[in-house]
């Protein structure tokens, strides 16, 4: 992957990732909250976060490791909300501390993908200081994200329970 191809996913992703929380926002605080939308955007927030990380292990700009934590809570909190579906439990609402989880990997994961080369009008320290931020952000992602993951569990039984 060429460095203006990373550039211009990075940008794309970050994008993405901007608006999803815009979107949520803006719902929320004019009161435009919808069944619909309420389904649909952690599936589309599973389908960000996955296909950013595609890119980013594709493109060799995160650690596999980093990665593949992600990859497995993004697989076991899909594979859960499936399960209980078609179990026909009650849907569960996404808790903030979630979305907020979501949202530092949203930031975290175009960082490391847009600092992932130097060039000439990147100074090198610019760029690893960079980098080691969306490091950080990311480890902060995954923690938050897998303590999320924890917290739905209680919910996740009692949807079960009450279906």
């Amino acid at each position: 992957m060429s460095d203006e191809s990373k550039t211009i996913a990075a940008v794309l992703l970050g994008i993405a990732g901007i608006t999803d929380f815009l979107d949520g926002y803006v719902a929320r605080h004019f009161n435009q909250v919808t069944e619909f939308g309420k389904v649909i955007d952690p599936v589309a927030d599973r389908v960000l976060v996955g296909g950013s990380l595609v890119v980013a292990l594709i493109s060799h700009s995160i650690p596999l490791t980093i990665g593949i934590i992600i990859i497995i809570r993004e697989v076991l909190m899909s594979g859960t909300t499936v399960t209980l579906a078609l179990l026909k439990a009650k849907r569960i609402d996404v808790i903030w501390f979630g979305k907020a989880g979501t949202f530092v990997l949203m930031v975290a994961i175009p960082l490391m993908i847009l600092t992932s080369y130097s060039t000439a009008s990147h100074p090198a320290s610019a760029v690893m200081f960079f980098n080691k931020t969306g490091m950080a952000l990311a480890v902060v992602g995954i923690v938050m994200s897998y303590t999320a993951t924890i917290m739905y569990i209680p919910i996740a039984l009692k949807a079960y329970r009450t279906r």
